[in-house]
């Protein structure tokens, strides 16, 4: 041939594509879960008066169900807003953030102590070691019935 690749050159080109992507995907499943007890983070300022915004925006046009729409017109309008406008929302936002501080050294205190949750845990272990002898105990009782 000259210089051309024939069809299992090709296909072999195409498995390797395929190996890099599913490797990819390996890599994603292998985060850490997060902790849904972890305190959320506080919304910026911006996004206190998006709250607000949005349900005015929503009266004004009932219509409209887009939401880049409704983004883009909250930012134009934060823009346009002065400092002296923005400030009950910068205000909000700061008390959100401590309320947020003030959660996350709680909920890291509870992550130094630990053992809270091995305690737990084996509680359910023994709750389902005295739930396997309840399964046991029952299915000998079936054995006479029959």
């Amino acid at each position: 041939m000259k210089g051309g690749k024939s069809k299992s050159d090709t296909k072999s080109g195409r498995l390797s594509v395929n190996k890099k992507s599913t490797a990819k995907a390996g890599k994603k499943s292998g985060k850490a879960a997060k902790d849904p007890n972890k305190p959320k983070r506080p919304a910026s300022a911006f996004f206190v008066f998006m709250e607000e915004f949005r349900e005015v925006y929503k009266k004004e046009h009932p219509k409209n169900k887009s939401v880049a729409a409704v983004g883009k017109a909250g930012g134009d309008k934060w823009k346009s807003l002065s400092d002296a406008e923005k400030a009950p929302y910068i205000a909000k936002a700061e008390k959100r953030k401590a309320e947020y501080e003030k959660n996350m050294k709680a909920y890291n205190k509870s992550q130094a102590e630990g053992p809270q949750e091995d305690s737990e845990s084996e509680k359910s272990a023994s709750e389902v070691n005295n739930d396997d002898e309840e399964d046991e105990e029952g299915s000998g009782e079936e054995e006479d019935d029959d």
